[in-house]
């Protein structure tokens, strides 16, 4: 389900809950990753596109420093708390004290007062949220309520806040109010892409192309499998993984990972190893130098026409996932096995890993076979079936 019911499902939700029509109602999407998976907190490229589904947030302010949050979509009734007393808790864990969901919006009003773009009273509102994004995906429903709040409140308070800049600041809301070390792309991605287009960003310096992505047009399709799984091993790992970079890169005497050059890459390999790096630190490396290079292949091939001859880049991406970053998990390499073994371009998993979802770039007459493939080989695997959808380059952030 997208969020085809527009906004009158998210204006009806507030007037239920709060007693009085919202101010407005804004809308973020979630996002599929092409290409370029953990790059981004290593300085380097990914080309993510915005989804059709999205988080709503109808949205009233307040002149008494109080912040109300509800969600449609999560147990318990409205969160309500001070703005001036919202504060990470100690190690960052922001969401610990807050009833986890809401931690995302809250930790938005609180970046926003730290950067010193909501004074005073100034802050306040009454939110009420509505999403069709699919939560434990992979697909960023985080980075949508995050967005959404951020954009929500630049409007009504006319904050003048580009949609590049409330990315940055939503990131931040999550690495220190909620403590999930993530990168860039994700909130980007919701504020910044645009439809029709697949967003190249140089993670660095936040430059951005916005690449047509019209599949359609091409007599291809995107899907999207979410596994609906999400295994645990995923939460502390992330964070592993992004020290093991980030150690390697100092080893290296580079800013990040994305200063280690293809070309020389073997090389590199070979220092770390002289330095005392195992094979494990080695292999993370090479999964990010690597998936730097994919990402410049997919745009060289979209640049020149030819989106057919991304598929295999998508799928050694998949098996560099696998292999090298050790971030995928059984659900998803069936299905990129099952999706190629029936015709598919090329698959790959997209996200953070360790469950959630899976791209398969299909011609478009073949579309239905790969899916229903790909269906039945979770069947005979003993898995539940997994959800299978189109992703539909789609616009960013704004209000409905």
């Amino acid at each position: 389900m997208t969020d085809e019911h527009g906004p009158g499902r998210a204006t009806a939700g507030f007037h239920e809950v709060y007693g009085t029509d919202p101010e407005g109602v804004w809308a973020a999407p979630g996002r599929v990753n092409l290409i370029g998976e953990h790059t981004d907190y290593n300085d380097g490229f990914v080309m993510p596109l915005a989804l059709p589904h999205t988080c709503l947030a109808a949205a009233t302010p307040r002149t008494d420093g109080v912040l109300r949050l509800h969600s449609g979509d999560a147990p318990g009734g409205i969160v309500e708390l001070r703005v001036e007393e919202l504060a990470p808790v100690a190690g960052g864990a922001g969401g610990g004290d807050r009833g986890g969901w809401a931690a995302y919006p809250a930790g938005v009003v609180w970046t926003l007062r730290e950067e010193g773009l909501l004074t005073g009273a100034a802050g306040g509102a009454d939110l009420h949220f509505e999403s069709t994004v699919p939560t434990g995906a992979g697909l960023s429903s985080s980075a949508a309520l995050e967005v959404v709040t951020a954009t929500a409140l630049n409007d009504l308070y006319g904050l003048g806040i580009t949609p590049r800049r409330i990315a940055q600041l939503c990131q931040r809301a999550e690495n220190v109010f909620v403590g999930v070390p993530c990168g860039i792309m994700d909130q980007m991605a919701s504020a910044c892409c645009t439809e029709g287009h697949a967003l190249f960003l140089d993670a660095r310096d936040l430059t951005q192309r916005q690449v047509p992505f019209d599949l359609a047009a091409e007599g291809l399709r995107l899907l999207v499998v979410d596994t609906r799984v999400k295994h645990e091993l995923g939460d502390g790992a992330y964070a592993n993984r992004r020290a093991a970079c980030e150690a390697a890169a100092e080893a290296l005497g580079v800013p990040a990972l994305r200063d280690v050059p293809f070309d020389g890459l073997e090389a590199t390999l070979a220092q770390l190893e002289r330095l005392g790096y195992d094979a494990t630190t080695r292999r993370r490396v090479r999964h990010v130098v690597t998936e730097d290079r994919r990402v410049e292949e997919v745009i060289e091939l979209l640049d020149a026409g030819d989106t057919r001859s991304i598929g295999p880049v998508l799928t050694a991406g998949h098996a560099s996932c696998r292999d090298d970053f050790e971030i995928s998990c059984a659900e998803l390499d069936l299905v990129v096995e099952s999706a190629n073994a029936a015709g598919a371009l090329g698959a790959r998993m997209t996200g953070g890993g360790f469950g959630g979802s899976a791209i398969v770039l299909v011609a478009e007459a073949d579309a239905e076979a790969v899916g229903k493939a790909v269906t039945e080989a979770f069947g005979a695997a003993g898995y539940g079936a997994p959800r299978i959808f189109p992703a539909v380059p789609s616009a960013g952030a704004r209000r409905r």
